[in-house]
């Protein structure tokens, strides 16, 4: 009924990228499903096959045998699709090595996964077929890439155009009621908090709550499965991964690309003591960073960290973006804490470590977007700006400085009559972050974002001073403390108009800045109807109506929601606002956009008022360099301060109008395509932006 795998493999090593790891997991042959697993520290590997249908009853158990190099392998009949089967791993006492011949053990490339409890799971060989009907991916240009971050279920939950069957579910966000919106809004990419099977810590079930964001993964080639539709959950783990793939052509189909936020950099097995389910059983010296006295290096906050430096554990990432992007067609990936993926084995991050370059190198991911979160919490553990070439990365300097300019500087300026910083700081951010990023990776390296599923949402960033995490069951010391946010006068809610005018200029400001800024924009889903989390700047642990959004709106939302659709109309209009290069004095750079900088009289900003923190007002002018699209120039006027300026449109050459496209000062943005000469001037009310087109 089954042999072990003869002919064993020379044990020779030339990193993650050797054969021996080739082919991990079940693959179906002539004589039914090879199953190879890799255990470098196991002295026996055994493989468990289970009924359909009860998942305590052992129908056989087989061993593995040894084939070189780590790893081990069997092949049998039993390892059919729909087959569920578990793995069983003995081997030595030994500090950090945690091994139990009786647990039961998920194989870590398992396709799919059916669970009897907490911990206690099955792994399920699937086909994995399906017609993609010719459908390709999208290929979104880098430049012209707009990331809409969304949570599956939160996304779709309460949307009233989708049916209830379909809400909350991988179904309900290919829906065309759902792809409508997402369309009309004129973004390119949904990139979704995290759709690995995970877990929610004991912690927070007794508490009553859940690990709603999913940052906390079971394993890493498996869809979770209470994102699919119940009758797919009935019909099992083959069904789900049909749904998957179905809602990734549907969005493929409407040019849209998905880009999922993937977890690598630990898993659900927490710090020792937590649940022996996969990794640590199967060889938990290999696949953990930890002291020499088996004690956990954690450089995640999770209990646990992956330890990259082992090829094992490398190519398992690897293989499992491999997967994604091929197998299901995803067209990026954005990698949590992504600087423990790229610490070496004295747990040191180094731009250039073999998984972080294989990632971007490997054929197999050609074209995918690579999007790191360029931090964790591990000595030396901010990184913004020194991942390697190919590598996109969240630009956290970006978000502070644009919340500062908007808000806290607002607020210190009301309390001391003055500003702390100028103008100079923003506008660098504005042009791409030229400060962050070398002139080889250039303004496309940055992505952009204000706010994200992490903090305050839009809405509460420009309504509370403080957090209110007290509904989370950590009496509030979970959440950032330090936020840059301004309630502009009271804490939360409030009747006062006047309060909530300069909130919603506020928001359009924010937003404004965001998708009018070189770099790649990332808006927070539910941003664009200015939602609310009621102040809670950490709603990790809530499944709830804090958490879905809301698509009953207000006037004032999708007035909102208005200005949102016009500037990315305009971003993808305007070339001069999208550069893919820094440009160099005195050189043509093709897609470069060359700028200049004016204070509000018209005149080149001097050095002395680009650094003065009594200076906050700017025009900024951005001159394509054409290289794929018509020349193009566009003009930014931004005045940062609550006093009413008047600014005087510079004298540009070539320059005889400027059309008015875009205000923030308007509830609603204006159809009006208002012109106005070099030289004449524009009342700037306070704090307020107006973009115009040079012709």
């Amino acid at each position: 009924m089954a042999r072990p795998e003869a002919d064993p493999v020379p044990p020779v090593r030339a990193g993650l990228l050797d054969a021996v790891y080739d082919d991990l997991g079940v693959r179906q042959g002539p004589e039914g499903g090879t199953l190879r697993v890799w255990s470098g520290h196991a002295d026996t590997v055994e493989l468990v096959v289970f009924d359909d249908v009860d998942l305590d009853w052992a129908i056989a158990t087989l061993p593995l045998a040894p084939v070189g190099g780590g790893v081990w392998a069997v092949t049998t009949e039993l390892l059919r699709p729909g087959a569920r089967y578990a793995l069983r791993a003995d081997g030595p006492a030994a500090p950090g090595n945690t091994f139990n011949r009786e647990t039961l053990l998920l194989d870590p490339y398992a396709r799919g996964i059916v669970t009897g409890g907490f911990g206690d799971h099955r792994a399920v060989v699937v086909d994995g077929g399906f017609d993609w009907g010719g459908v390709p991916k999208p290929a979104v240009p880098l430049d012209r890439t707009v990331i809409y971050e969304a949570h599956v279920k939160g996304l779709t939950k309460r949307h009233p155009g989708v049916p209830p069957a379909l809400h909350g579910t991988y179904a309900g966000l290919a829906h065309p009621a759902m792809i409508e919106h997402l369309v009309a809004l004129g973004v390119t990419s949904v990139e979704l908090l995290p759709v690995h099977a995970s877990a929610t810590e004991p912690r927070l079930l007794n508490l009553g709550l859940t690990n709603y964001w999913g940052y906390n993964s079971v394993n890493f080639f498996t869809p979770h499965a209470r994102y699919a539709t119940a009758e797919n959950r009935r019909s099992g783990p083959e069904a789900v991964l049909r749904e998957f793939k179905g809602m990734v052509r549907l969005l493929h189909e409407a040019g849209l690309e998905v880009i999922l936020d993937v977890v690598y950099n630990h898993t659900a097995e927490e710090g020792l003591g937590g649940p022996r389910s996969s990794l640590r059983g199967l060889d938990n010296r290999s696949y953990y960073r930890q002291h020499d006295d088996g004690t956990y290096i954690d450089v995640t906050g999770c209990g646990n960290s992956v330890d990259t430096a082992t090829d094992a554990a490398a190519r398992l990432v690897l293989d499992s973006l491999r997967y994604w992007a091929d197998d299901v067609q995803v067209d990026g990936f954005r990698l949590d804490l992504a600087v423990t993926l790229g610490r070496d084995g004295a747990h040191t991050f180094t731009p250039d470590h073999p998984l972080l370059r294989a990632i971007v190198d490997d054929p197999a991911l050609a074209g995918v977007k690579t999007i790191a979160e360029p931090w964790d919490v591990g000595m030396g553990g901010w990184q913004t700006g020194n991942f390697g070439t190919g590598w996109h990365e969240w630009n956290d300097r970006y978000r502070d400085r644009v919340r500062n300019f908007w808000l806290s500087d607002v607020d210190y300026a009301r309390r001391a009559d003055t500003s702390p910083t100028g103008i100079g700081g923003f506008a660098t951010r504005l042009a791409g972050s030229s400060n962050t990023f070398s002139a080889e990776r250039g303004p496309l390296a940055s992505v952009n974002f204000v706010t994200s599923h992490d903090g305050f949402t839009l809405h509460d960033l420009v309504s509370y001073d403080v957090k209110h995490n007290l509904a989370n069951g950590e009496h509030g010391r979970d959440g950032a403390d330090t936020n840059r946010s301004f309630n502009h006068g009271i804490e939360g809610p409030t009747d006062d108009e006047r309060i909530l005018s300069v909130r919603r200029k506020a928001m359009r400001n924010l937003l404004g800045t965001l998708l009018l800024s070189a770099g790649i924009p990332m808006i927070a889903a539910g941003d664009e109807f200015g939602r609310t989390q009621r102040g809670n700047n950490n709603a990790y642990c809530h499944d709830s109506a804090l958490t879905w959004l809301s698509w009953e709106h207000a006037d004032w939302q999708e007035d909102l929601a208005a200005h949102v659709r016009r500037l990315l109309q305009l971003r993808r209009e305007n070339p001069a606002l999208r550069p893919s290069r820094f440009a160099r004095p005195g050189a043509r750079t093709p897609s470069a956009s060359v700028m200049q900088w004016y204070d509000e009289h018209g005149e080149t900003m001097s050095i002395q008022r680009w650094t003065s923190a009594t200076h906050r007002t700017l025009q900024y002018v951005a001159a394509s360099t054409p290289e794929h699209e018509e020349p193009n120039r566009i003009l930014l006027v931004v005045h940062g301060n609550e006093t009413p300026i008047e600014v005087t449109l510079p004298p540009l050459d070539g320059a005889d109008r400027f059309i008015s496209l875009w205000t923030s000062i308007t509830e609603r943005p204006t159809e009006e395509s208002r012109e106005l000469q070099p030289g004449e001037v524009v009342v700037m009310p306070d704090t307020s932006m107006h973009l115009f087109r040079v012709v």
